[in-house]
């Protein structure tokens, strides 16, 4: 559906979590033959996706107008509401800042965010 629907010239990334179906030799090859860049996540860990799902469902919850949009109006679309996102709205999870912000300072940022990962420092350095 993608192939079918991406304008021409456009350039299309395939994102998955390294399953099996995806990095088997035909799946590869067909990507590669179509020019279709292969994105993966570093260590096969789908909870690597949890940061992007999310921000993907800020994004269309309380962003995008989705009824009867062409390609065009929702791209500019979501390039505002990035916009939007990465420096105007406020996160709870990074003290009520935005992620610009959060990723300009300098020193420890207190962690608000569950993590699914075992760690016995709950601030993240931010440099």
């Amino acid at each position: 559906m993608a192939l079918r629907q991406l304008p021409t010239g456009s350039l299309l990334t395939h994102h998955s979590d390294r399953g099996c179906q995806y990095c088997s030799t035909e799946y590869v090859e067909q990507l590669t033959a179509k020019n279709i860049a292969i994105s993966m996540t570093q260590n096969s860990d789908p909870r690597e996706n949890a940061i992007a799902e999310r921000v993907n469902g800020i994004i269309k919850l309380e962003f995008l107008e989705t009824d009867n949009c062409s390609f065009s109006e929702t791209n500019n679309q979501v390039k505002q509401a990035i916009f939007i996102y990465n420096n105007e709205r406020l996160h709870s999870s990074i003290e009520m800042q935005t992620p610009n912000q959060a990723h300009s300072m300098n020193g420890p940022l207190k962690r608000h965010w569950k993590s699914y990962y075992s760690s016995k420092n709950k601030e993240v350095a931010m440099t």
